[in-house]
């Protein structure tokens, strides 16, 4: 006779959940089953191009036609996940990117796409995108023995952005986001150029600006393994790629990438729409994006491009198994960042880690007094770790100094808000107390003006001993 205690336990039934995207070129939606493993399988992912970057970047707004398309879009994708029974809130995650966020009118875009459809849009920062494009990734990078070791640029050329992380040995050690999307460049070129020849030689000029911005400022003195994340980098993989269909990433030869690149470019969008059977907002980015990683990839000598088939919408698929809290592991990536740009100021590592320490000790047995939770904790981390790297531009007023490197730079995964906090913790770290007149201080509300005096009294008392 079988008892209830020797039945086997069946699982939980898989969740179903969607994620969208919506960005300069289309909107894009996965629908997934997540199992109680943690394992994702994607069932249905659609798309639907949209004019969103080129109103951003000529007009600075959304017109009310491009509102009203993508309106018409979010409701066919409701009706989508209604067949999957995505009916609730907490199984949508909608995030919208640059496209949205420049806009003038963002608030009147995002309350319209909300009473029309009910989906809840978030205004993603340029951190939290590369945040979600390293999760995107960051098993392919675990999985593959040779991109866990040595340098590894990730890249992706948007339509209004191009996202950049330097991966060394696993670990994130610099990111940024330049304003040089495939997109925004066109649209600013075709207002001073008539021809197609004269918009080719002319994008062809910025797309190696951007490149050599993007050389000078990566820190690294090996090679790179280059890994291309975007829709136009799929492209190339699925024409040039006998395995792309079957595989999870693809590497192709730099050589036959290039001569895609310049095929491609020789086109005009109407041709490319005809020849390749894409959108018209497709084919607008598709020259300029591949020729841009060809150029990344001559710039720093790579001899082979990888393509996975990762993006930001799988990164937000992880972050639904994981959450979007702060995982020890993504806590890691944040400290390594923020020693890697100590050790760019030349900073005294050993000191700043003794400090850290200290602050951390003091931070646990005073919870029940400061009532602070973990996010505050790894803010404190980070100031502590890199309170003297102002001591680089003159020993006089360093504290002032560290709070505008810290001001001025980029960490993974932390927005503008957190660096704002942790360059004013870093400031007060000596010399005189917060005070209601002082730059950014006096910019917080009430609650953050009281997190920065406690934190930085923290990180005041740790340094002293």
């Amino acid at each position: 006779m079988t008892t209830p205690e020797s039945m086997p336990l069946q699982k939980p039934a898989p969740r179903v959940i969607a994620v969208i995207d919506i960005g300069a070129t289309a909107v894009r939606m996965e629908i997934a089953e997540v199992t109680s493993d943690g394992d994702i399988h994607i069932i249905e992912s659609m798309q639907q191009a949209v004019h969103l970057g080129k109103d951003t970047f000529t007009r600075h707004t959304i017109q009310q036609a491009t509102i009203e398309e993508c309106v018409k879009i979010l409701r066919g994708f409701r009706r989508v996940m209604e067949e999957y029974g995505i009916t609730e809130p907490k199984q949508i995650r909608a995030v919208a990117t640059s496209s949205v966020r420049e806009a003038g009118n963002r608030d009147t875009f995002l309350d319209r796409i909300y009473i029309a459809t009910s989906i809840a849009v978030d205004l993603i920062e340029e951190a939290e995108e590369t945040r979600l494009t390293y999760l995107g990734v960051q098993d392919l990078l675990a999985r593959d023995e040779s991109l866990s070791q040595g340098d590894v640029l990730v890249v992706e050329v948007g339509g209004g952005d191009t996202e950049l992380l330097l991966v060394q040995d696993g670990y994130v050690s610099y990111s940024n986001t330049y304003r040089l999307g495939t997109l925004r460049m066109r649209e600013t070129l075709e207002t001073r150029y008539a021809t197609s020849e004269q918009m080719s030689a002319t994008f062809l000029r910025h797309i190696e600006l951007m490149v050599d911005q993007i050389k000078r400022s990566v820190p690294t003195q090996r090679r790179p393994i280059l890994v291309a994340v975007s829709g136009d980098a799929r492209f190339a993989a699925e024409h040039l790629s006998k395995t792309w269909r079957s595989s999870y990433m693809v590497r192709l030869e730099v050589g036959d990438f290039t001569k895609l690149a310049r095929k491609v470019s020789q086109y005009s969008v109407d041709e490319l729409v005809k020849k390749y059977r894409l959108s018209y907002q497709e084919a607008e980015t598709l020259g300029p994006a591949l020729l841009g990683y060809a150029e990344l990839a001559k710039v720093f000598d790579i001899e082979k491009l990888l393509i996975p088939k990762s993006s930001l919408r799988h990164g937000l698929l992880r972050e639904a198994v994981i959450g979007s809290g702060w995982s020890p592991l993504f806590a890691d990536q944040v400290i390594h960042s923020a020693i890697a740009l100590g050790h760019k100021y030349a900073f005294d590592e050993r000191h700043g880690r003794q400090v850290a320490d200290l602050c951390l000790k003091f931070f646990h047995e005073l919870r029940s007094e400061h009532q602070l939770g973990p996010r505050y904790e790894m803010l404190l981390h980070i100031a502590a770790l890199i309170h003297e790297v102002g001591l680089f531009i003159n020993n006089r007023s360093h504290h002032k100094h560290s709070m505008y490197i810290i001001l001025n730079s980029d960490l993974f995964g932390l927005n503008h808000h957190d660096m704002q906090l942790i360059a004013l913790i870093a400031r007060y770290h000596r010399k005189a107390p917060p005070l209601p007149h002082h730059e950014v201080y006096n910019t917080l509300d009430r609650e953050e003006r009281m997190i920065v005096s406690k934190l930085s009294a923290i990180l005041r008392v740790a340094d002293a001993l």
